[in-house]
């Protein structure tokens, strides 16, 4: 079920908010007090189920274990404590690693063993399994990582078992993230305050999840059908055609996930509680440490507490520094995904980190305004070449043909200028700029893409009188320095908006980020 769909807009949510709020005015007594926690944990597994109903049982049971291990190390202490959490590590590790990356380590092997023999395809020395990844995997298992370490660091006050499933489960969540943190929410699931229907978060939360469906809906969707021919095995784009693809896919991948982030922020307000920020602006960075604090923050901050200060951070020099760097990453990009193209993705941003903070190490901070953050865009777009593609191949041929490398082909109707452009050198084909529709809304849903990406305020900075996540963002001043407040006007305008977005859902399309 799709925060997009009309099942879920106007079958599944309004039925989960009627009950959460009914039974809190029913459940006056104590021993009911929990029961529109309990309700909600309920629909979260249920929305869960409805993908797949089949690992519904791999949840529930990775709940209930990690939800003993981490009562167990409460309890333990010594050794005893430090055991309980390797063990409990190291199941949801080896769970994670056999869902997940089982096939690609298998299909790594046999390549080797290929090149290494000459065996062929029919006499594989190892056969690939048949396994589906289940949904949100890498996201509930990341969530309950850190509550087993933060367990074993004594910083767990609250074990209540329902509000421990609802912490894991909450529907807003679980498919795509942010990845949530035990002290930020058990809090705010135990206060009956939040149980109460309240004007101001239906208002403002329905408002930022309709800014999330717009850029989903008519922004992200529309750009898809720029970058799927672009990306596709043995496409070969000539330059122009590279262009538009990898600038379509890099908008098409900002508005998808923001899109997401806003929803997600905006139905769990509806429930009054706030949702770690988990976007902010991240093309507008000045630099590459700065794209990794705005883009998908609370994984930058999981990696950041559980594996890269782990390691030993900056402790033990420059060079262990860089290392643990370069470690991370990939770390974080094998996270994304099992396959090569992952691993590169993860190893180009460790070397932009490595090379960030060795020329600040020599150069000082950059002085200039503008470079830097241009250099930072152009670099995480070439990464996200080959975040996209489907094998190594096809990322290095997207990524030469943005240099010239497979031609360069114009529209036919540019044919007139050839002997113009003869003259200096230059004879491009004109045989059309292939599978684009250059009359469709993709090119100019693209330039608005870009302009409000690198100049309009985001979705926390309009609303930053209304503290909507759990971190505050803090609107910047200047032309685009415009607050939302209750009022009539911003109410139609916001309703038009949603009336846009159920016209433009004429097609399903899942998040980018469900397959990770």
């Amino acid at each position: 079920m799709l925060f997009n769909s009309f099942a879920f807009l106007f079958g599944y949510l309004p039925i989960v908010l009627a009950g959460y709020f009914l039974l809190d005015r029913w459940a006056s007594s104590a021993s009911w007090r929990l029961a529109p926690a309990m309700w909600l944990a309920l629909a979260s597994l249920f929305f869960y189920a409805w993908w797949d109903v089949r690992y519904l049982p791999l949840l529930l049971v990775s709940i209930c274990v990690n939800y003993g291990a981490g009562r167990l190390i409460g309890a333990s202490a010594g050794a005893t404590r430090k055991r309980v959490l390797v063990a409990a590590l190291a199941l949801n590790l080896g769970l994670l690693a056999y869902y997940k990356y089982a096939n690609f380590f298998i299909d790594s092997l046999n390549a080797v063993a290929i090149a290494a023999a000459g065996t062929d395809t029919a006499s594989l020395p190892w056969h690939g399994l048949a396994i589906i990844l289940p949904i949100g995997i890498s996201f509930f298992t990341f969530t309950q990582i850190a509550f087993l370490v933060d367990c074993y660091r004594g910083e767990v006050r609250e074990y209540r078992f329902i509000h421990y499933v609802l912490f894991v489960s909450y529907f807003p969540h679980l498919i795509a993230g942010p990845v949530l943190h035990h002290r930020d929410m058990m809090p705010q699931f135990a206060d009956p305050a939040n149980a109460h229907p309240r004007a101001a978060n239906f208002a403002i939360g329905l408002s930022i999840f309709t800014i999330g469906l717009a850029k989903k809906v008519l922004i992200a969707d529309n750009l898809s059908p720029l970058a799927m021919p672009v990306f596709a095995a043995g496409a070969s784009p000539t330059l122009i055609e590279a262009w538009i693809g990898v600038l379509a896919y890099t908008f098409q991948l900002y508005f998808d996930f923001s899109g997401y982030s806003d929803m997600a922020i905006g139905l769990s307000r509806l429930f009054g509680v706030k949702l770690p920020l988990n976007f902010n602006s991240p093309y507008k960075a000045a630099n590459i440490a700065d794209f990794w604090r705005r883009w998908h923050m609370t994984l930058s901050r999981f990696l950041r507490d559980y594996v890269y200060i782990p390691l030993g951070g900056s402790r033990h020099g420059e060079a262990m520094r860089y290392r643990n760097l370069m470690l991370t990453m990939l770390l974080g990009g094998l996270w994304h995904g099992a396959g090569w193209t992952f691993v590169i993705w993860g190893g180009l941003h460790g070397l932009y980190l490595v090379l960030q903070q060795a020329w600040q190490r020599v150069f000082g901070a950059a002085r200039a305004h503008w470079w830097p953050g241009v250099l930072t865009f152009l670099a995480v777009m070439l990464a996200w070449i080959f975040f996209r593609a489907p094998d190594v191949a096809t990322a290095c041929d997207i990524a030469g043909a943005l240099v010239g490398a497979n031609g360069v082909s114009l529209p036919r109707g540019l044919a007139s200028h050839a002997a113009s452009l003869a003259q200096w050198g230059l004879h491009p084909a004109f045989d059309g700029i292939r599978w684009i529709e250059l009359a469709g809304p993709g090119l100019p849903v693209l330039l608005g893409a870009m302009l409000l990406a690198f100049r309009a305020p985001n979705t926390q900075e309009i609303f930053f009188l209304y503290e909507p996540a759990i971190e505050r963002i803090f609107q910047p001043q200047g032309r685009w320095a415009f607050r939302w407040r209750p009022t009539r006007r911003w109410s139609v305008s916001f309703a038009a908006l949603f009336v846009a977005c159920i016209f433009g859902m004429n097609r399903v399309t899942e998040f980018l980020y469900f397959q990770f």
